[in-house]
């Protein structure tokens, strides 16, 4: 052992936390030596996992380090942002409503929220409390993203105006598209019904009573909590996910706008207090209910069926025979055992939290880097050993179907070529696509010169400032100060007059996180010159 690392000596050290005996006869023989090995081989900085069996908390541990090349480990009381996991708890705060009395799950959202609108005012009258949450308002995928990702300086109250400014992409209700900006129009309706914040109403009527120590609903909170993970990814500047881990800029994230979509903390100590309030349908350890067991079973039944796509080999035996979204959770089969889960992502954090009520179990896990395929491996070994099936290599086999995607990835990026056409030039000089412009929905953008350069600033949302590189013809490569994010081509299209007429974008990278959604952005001018 003469040559272990510093880092791999604070991992070790870690791995002994919170383990107890009685733990050790709920994982597989092990399983610690296979988390930091794992945790090893990819260089993932820190990771959290727990356990709750009949209810019981069985494993609440955490593994590594909270950033990169630091000292500080991870243990079972160290936060992470847990994405879009939270989605469940922003569907509780509305069921402890309905238990209230306050709000019914058909009740139609306009009732409660005046100012609510969608793009079209038939589904504006019909849209319903439920509809928030199961992602079959007709919005497409990631809709509306870019209004509070990667951060933004408007208001959830500024996100619900600018909601009635975004065209469908199919009729409502007739099929799955994931989205989040609805589910900040939910944690609005908390505050609408409820007169409290959605931050306050959560921490009192959920954290609280469920005596979840270190959970935040605020993200002050979380920065002023030391014990606290940093996130980390892979920039290369070809694709997300090649390279050498890093860490990012800590406040990469949802902000404070996008919490009620995804923008909790907790640690693995609350992570399994929520999983035991969930199975025992809201009920707390002495048999108080946080919410009622109606309720309960209304957030775990199927809205809206969800495509299945079957997985690639080495992972297709994941593949679903059903799949639907509730209230919140994904409802599906894993090897015909019903599952309720989700997972969570806010840039450079992972989570994923998977039940098995007809065995009172529950398995969550977190990540302070993007390698999923470590995060969900270990959940599935987890999975399958509590669940009696032969174990399997699950990293391993993620570990192929990461190569492929990437691999996939970087072979369509070079179908298009890597280097601008040089055989091709732009219309104008650079000033003549210098402007002011506006979408409908995002709003305004500011492309100016700037030593010589062109420069594009999405001004509402801070640091969101690039370089426009010529591509081809009038389309420019954006490449922003910040490389945590997604480059973009912008194509910018001419009047008769030889003058912008307007302003397309679409993400580079064939594998760029949804919520880049520059696709759905449309420019027009607001002033023709600074």
């Amino acid at each position: 052992m003469a040559s272990i690392t510093k880092w791999h000596r604070v991992l070790v050290l870690a791995v002994g936390l919170s383990l107890t005996a009685s733990a050790l006869a709920e994982v597989p023989a092990n399983f610690d030596e296979r988390v930091v090995e794992a945790m090893r081989k990819h260089d993932v900085p820190g990771m959290a996992i727990s356990i709750v069996q009949e209810g019981k908390i069985v494993h609440a541990q955490g593994y590594g380090v909270r950033k990169l090349g630091g000292m500080e480990a991870v243990d079972a009381d160290t936060i992470f942002p847990t994405g879009s996991t939270g989605k469940a708890v922003t569907a509780a705060a509305l069921a402890i409503l309905v238990d209230d009395g306050k709000l019914g799950w058909d009740d139609k959202v306009s009732d409660h929220m005046p100012e609510f609108r969608m793009y079209d005012p038939w589904v504006t009258r019909e849209m319903t409390v439920c509809d928030l949450l199961v992602h079959r308002s007709g919005l497409g995928l990631g809709a509306g993203d870019l209004l509070f990702i990667p951060r933004s300086s408007r208001s959830r109250a500024d996100i619900v105006r600018a909601l009635r400014h975004i065209k469908p992409a199919t009729s409502f209700r007739s099929s799955y598209a994931y989205d989040n900006i609805l589910y900040i129009v939910a944690g609005e309706l908390v505050t609408a019904v409820s007169g409290q914040s959605w931050e306050t109403f959560v921490r009192d009527r959920i954290f609280k009573p469920l005596d979840m120590q270190t959970a935040v609903s605020d993200e002050a909170d979380r920065f002023a909590t030391a014990n606290r993970v940093q996130p980390h990814a892979r920039l290369d500047p070809r694709l997300r996910g090649l390279g050498k881990q890093q860490v990012l800029p800590e406040r990469e994230g949802l902000g404070q706008v996008g919490a009620p979509a995804g923008g909790l903390s907790w640690s693995a100590n609350d992570f399994a207090r929520w999983m035991q309030a969930q199975l025992a349908l809201g009920a707390t350890p002495d048999g108080r209910h946080v919410w009622s067991e109606s309720s309960a079973r209304a957030m775990w039944t199927p809205q809206v069926l969800m495509p299945i796509q079957p997985y690639p080999a080495p992972i297709d035996p994941i593949t679903p025979q059903f799949s639907s979204y509730a209230l919140g959770w994904d409802v599906r089969d894993y090897r015909g055992i019903k599952v309720v889960q989700h997972g969570g992502a806010v840039f450079g954090v992972l989570a994923f939290v998977v039940l098995v009520p007809e065995r009172n179990l529950g398995i969550s896990l977190m990540m302070n880097a993007e390698d999923v395929g470590v995060m969900r491996g270990l959940g599935y070994e987890l999975l399958d050993h509590a669940l009696g099936i032969p174990p399997r290599d699950w990293v391993a086999a993620f570990d192929a179907w990461n190569t492929q995607r990437l691999s996939g990835g970087l072979a369509a990026l070079q179908a298009i070529g890597t280097q601008a056409r040089k055989s091709s030039r732009p219309s104008l000089p650079v000033a003549g696509y210098a402007g002011r412009y506006a979408d409908a929905w995002y709003g305004p953008i500011v492309v100016d010169t700037r030593a010589g350069a062109l420069r594009m600033d999405f001004t509402q949302t801070p640091n969101m400032a690039g370089t426009l590189r010529h591509w081809q013809y009038d389309t420019f490569r954006v490449d922003w100060d910040d490389t945590s994010l997604e480059p973009a081509y912008a194509t910018f299209a001419l009047d008769a007059e030889g003058k912008v007429a307007r302003i397309t974008m679409k993400a580079v990278s064939p594998l760029a996180d949804f919520s880049y959604d520059y696709q759905d952005l449309l420019f027009t001018p607001v002033l023709r010159s600074l």
